[in-house]
């Protein structure tokens, strides 16, 4: 027995399956039996031999793609699909029901016809999926999904020319915060910042880690630092590259790497201040002095 990784369904799934079949590379289709039906796969890893059957195991490989299937797949996608596709979005009209179809997905056995589709709120579709079981005598599912997972199964590429990290590898969506893009100091632009979905793209979440241990490596800002090239205080700093700017107290600016910082320099905060300021205390509690407020004028009484 045999084992290998593959990825199959139109909203990528990977998973690891038994086989007969030795010699299975990365890159060569297969048709798979999962827990959805019989579909079209794409081996990720070469097969390796096992004695028993991994409990990790999601399915089995049946055999490679024939000319047969890959002529049934494209079949179904051009032609199959997009039937069924106006079909259902007629239906949708007729029931009057608050949602938009995204994406069908017919699998090669026909065991199973999924229908993506997006709402605002939970949808009673129960008349709809009776109606178009119905039509087509087969397992029908409506599945509700977002506006990432819309990203997934109608993206492309992304700003950085690679496919979307969500259709490659990405199985669960993670929040991405405003932070994480502060932290690395990208732009706040929102139409640089965000994916197909309209979200902010999921790069600066899975990049953030980095970020965050190599900015432990770096001197805070306004801390004071001793360098070969003279001591300052820290003003900026450039985590990928590993440098800092420091400004001396002759207002001289100098960047330099932390394999060039000697140590550190404790300074209290008041040696600090320039010169000729003085230094801001809490006004002295008590009553008001006299004659500043005019309401609190004290009268003379004149003879």
């Amino acid at each position: 027995m045999y084992i290998t990784a593959a990825r199959y369904g139109d909203m990528p799934i990977t998973g690891e399956f038994t086989s007969e079949i030795d010699g299975l590379v990365p890159g060569e289709s297969v048709v798979l039996k999962t827990d959805r039906g019989t579909e079209m796969g794409v081996v990720l890893t070469r097969s390796r031999e096992v004695e028993d059957k991994p409990e990790r195991a999601v399915g089995a490989v049946l055999r490679k793609a024939t000319g047969a299937d890959r002529q049934k797949c494209l079949e179904l996608k051009l032609e199959t699909v997009p039937r069924e596709f106006l079909l259902c979005v007629d239906k949708i009209k007729h029931f009057n029901l608050p949602m938009n179809l995204v994406h069908v997905e017919h699998l090669l056995g026909g065991e199973k016809i999924i229908f993506y589709f997006l709402a605002d709120g939970r949808v009673d579709f129960r008349e709809l999926v009776k109606d178009i079981a119905r039509e087509y005598h087969t397992r029908i599912e409506m599945k509700q999904i977002g506006v990432r997972d819309e990203a997934r199964l109608k993206g492309d590429r992304e700003h950085c020319g690679q496919d979307l990290c969500c259709r490659r590898y990405i199985k669960n969506f993670e929040p991405v915060t405003m932070k994480m893009a502060k932290s690395q100091k990208a732009t706040l632009d929102p139409a640089k910042i965000s994916g197909h979905c309209g979200r902010l793209m999921c790069c600066l979440r899975y990049e953030d880690h980095i970020y965050n241990e190599f900015r432990r490596k770096l001197p805070k800002k306004g801390s004071r630092i001793v360098t070969k090239q003279g001591v300052g205080e820290v003003i900026n700093y450039d985590i990928l590259a590993q440098r800092v700017t420091i400004e001396t107290d002759a207002r001289v600016r100098i960047n330099v790497g932390i394999d060039e910082i000697i140590g550190r320099e404790e300074k209290k905060r008041e040696e600090r201040k320039p010169e000729g300021r003085k230094s801001e205390g809490r006004k002295p509690e008590g009553r008001k002095p006299e004659g500043r407020n005019p309401g609190n004028r004290q009268r003379t009484n004149r003879r």
